[in-house]
């Protein structure tokens, strides 16, 4: 007897595979999509004393991140920039255009806007002097794409974190009405002028 075809449609295909970009909604303009503040534990606990005591975030949104690591490290002098005023004390700054390569003396610490991200990416690493961390949020899918393999090749990650467990990015920072996420993330952590081996961990 013939097997009945499958009957499932392209939401069912998108939702077995993760793919959080087809999601109901349409993405924010900006593609501002606020991350879950304990996604900086696992970053820091990662990190340990590798962490100097200057980092930016440069797409801060309404401070979720920037917060966390206040709590955790009240210390650390921490530059806030955006591209829009979201009600959070920050810099009203477009990042890619920023023009001072080789000027900021510690860590790029952010979840850029994904359809920015390998730009954001370029950016920071030409931005923070050797030696200092560029630590991005990424999805897992970041490793694929031709043009991101010469990206890699040209500056290979010294880690990437991944994480064991799903943490959430709501758009426009509304976590209340966010549900559980379908896609899974990592931290990938740059070392400027490091040219070894991509090592990944778990956290």
């Amino acid at each position: 007897m013939k097997s009945k075809d499958w009957t499932g449609n392209k939401k069912s295909t998108f939702a077995t595979l993760g793919a959080s970009s087809h999601s109901e909604h349409n993405r924010e303009e900006n593609d501002y999509y606020a991350t879950e503040s304990r996604a900086i534990d696992k970053l820091f606990f990662a990190l340990g004393s590798d962490l100097s005591a200057s980092v930016w975030e440069c797409a801060c949104g309404e401070g979720h991140l920037s917060q966390r690591m206040n709590d955790l490290l009240p210390h650390l002098s921490i530059r806030n920039s955006d591209l829009i005023n979201r009600g959070f004390n920050c810099e009203i700054i477009d990042f890619l255009k920023y023009d001072s390569p080789n000027s900021f003396s510690g860590e790029i610490i952010t979840n850029p806007p994904y359809k920015y991200a390998q730009e954001f990416v370029e950016k920071s690493i030409e931005t923070v002097t050797n030696g200092h961390l560029v630590c991005m949020f990424l999805k897992i899918t970041f490793l694929e794409g031709q043009k991101r393999r010469k990206m890699f090749e040209k500056y290979p990650p010294k880690t990437v974190y991944v994480s064991s467990e799903r943490l959430k990015c709501a758009l426009n920072g509304d976590f209340a009405n966010t549900g559980s996420s379908a896609a899974a993330y990592a931290w990938f952590v740059w070392e400027k002028g490091y040219t070894g081996e991509t090592i990944i961990k778990w956290i």
